[in-house]
């Protein structure tokens, strides 16, 4: 479990296609400290440490996940948020993240608005996602509120610091980004739609 709260950001320094899978080697400050078995989210996406080396570490997307994210996206040099997972009896700064990514949005708009960022994402309403008005949303990772709800749009304001200490402020209109959806409310419409199939 994480919190999207993030740690550090990593650079990609190589990428490894294999059979379908992908092998992601990534430089950060963080790479020394972790273990193999390690769980960190990378954009969010949970992922298994599986080689340390120096300053680097490597972790394997396999086909399904890069089908459901924007892992496929990525490039060499590219910067990727990292969190590892949180530990018992931390504060719960975030949300409850799960590092499970349910669909990709597309970056519409990016304003500045009194010292912090807007950013504005859509998404496709097929996979009956939702967000709800000041609820949580975690966006390549980062636990943000959600405003502006309507229909499949939703926009998050972005503080300096956020801004400065995430790839978040690499994100522009066209970008596609990770989004995982509140389990809380995952789990409320799944029991609504159990009780009431016509809803």
């Amino acid at each position: 479990m994480f919190t999207g709260i993030i740690e550090t950001t990593g650079k990609i320094v190589e990428l490894i296609h294999d059979s379908g899978n992908l092998h992601i080697v990534v430089e950060s400050p963080i790479s020394m400290e972790l273990k193999i078995d390690q769980s960190i989210a990378h954009n969010g996406v949970c992922l298994t440490v599986t080689e340390i080396i120096g300053n680097t570490h490597r972790v394997t997307a396999i086909d399904e996940t890069l089908q459901k994210t924007n892992m496929g996206t990525l490039s060499e040099a590219d910067e990727v948020n990292l969190e590892r997972c949180t530990k018992v009896g931390d504060r719960l700064d975030g949300h409850i993240v799960q590092g499970h990514v349910d669909q990709t949005g597309e970056c519409v708009s990016v304003e500045t608005q009194e010292g912090s960022q807007v950013y504005t994402f859509r998404y496709h309403p097929s996979r009956e996602n939702i967000v709800v008005e000041k609820g949580s949303i975690c966006v390549n990772g980062i636990s943000l509120t959600a405003f502006n709800t309507k229909d499949n749009l939703f926009s998050v304001a972005i503080i300096p610091y956020t801004y400065e200490h995430t790839n978040i402020r690499l994100i522009k209109p066209g970008h596609k980004v990770n989004l995982e959806f509140d389990i809380i409310g995952k789990y409320v419409a799944a029991l609504l739609t159990k009780s009431h199939p016509s809803i």
